[in-house]
């Protein structure tokens, strides 16, 4: 057994995209039930201009749950998506403990974290999926991936092989 299995094992790569595809799904349904509550919540980081509040307030949880769903099915880019919204996300965060702001965290349904402290869980969980970002970034590396869990070389030369053979 090669090193890099036992170290990056390939169903640890999968049960990564499926648990942070699923958190990116839920948390995006969920806002887009109540998109004025997303909204409100929005509004007090005062981050967004008020004119914006809407189209923000749909157009974040559609891209969190088209990368949800892309991370689930290894979409290219979707892992990126993932990324640049977690370090957005780590951002306001910031942003809102910085200024001591005893609001929701406006991660999943209202009310789920609601204070200054729930901004620290939220800031501690998302950096905590950062780390599992770049893990996933790593694992795709070291074996050569850009895409399907791990198996796109190898996808990539069977289909190669198969195509010279023809």
């Amino acid at each position: 057994m090669r090193l890099k299995n036992i170290v990056l094992p390939p169903w640890l790569n999968y049960l990564i995209r499926v648990i942070l595809g699923s958190v990116f799904l839920y948390a995006g349904v969920t806002k887009l039930f109540d998109p004025k509550a997303f909204a409100r919540v929005i509004s007090q980081y005062e981050l967004v201009p008020e004119n914006l509040l809407a189209p923000v307030a749909i157009g974040l949880p559609v891209l969190e749950v088209l990368a949800g769903i892309g991370l689930f099915f290894a979409v290219r880019g979707s892992l990126s998506v993932i990324f640049g919204l977690l370090v957005m996300f780590v951002f306001v965060l910031w942003y809102g403990i910085l200024k001591n702001l005893n609001i929701d965290c406006g991660c999943f349904p209202p009310g789920e974290l609601n204070s200054y402290a729930g901004l620290q869980q939220a800031l501690y969980r998302d950096i905590g999926m950062v780390v599992a970002v770049v893990y996933l970034y790593v694992s795709n590396w070291v074996s050569g991936s850009k895409t399907r869990f791990g198996q796109g070389t190898k996808i990539k030369n069977k289909v190669k092989e198969v195509l010279r053979n023809a």
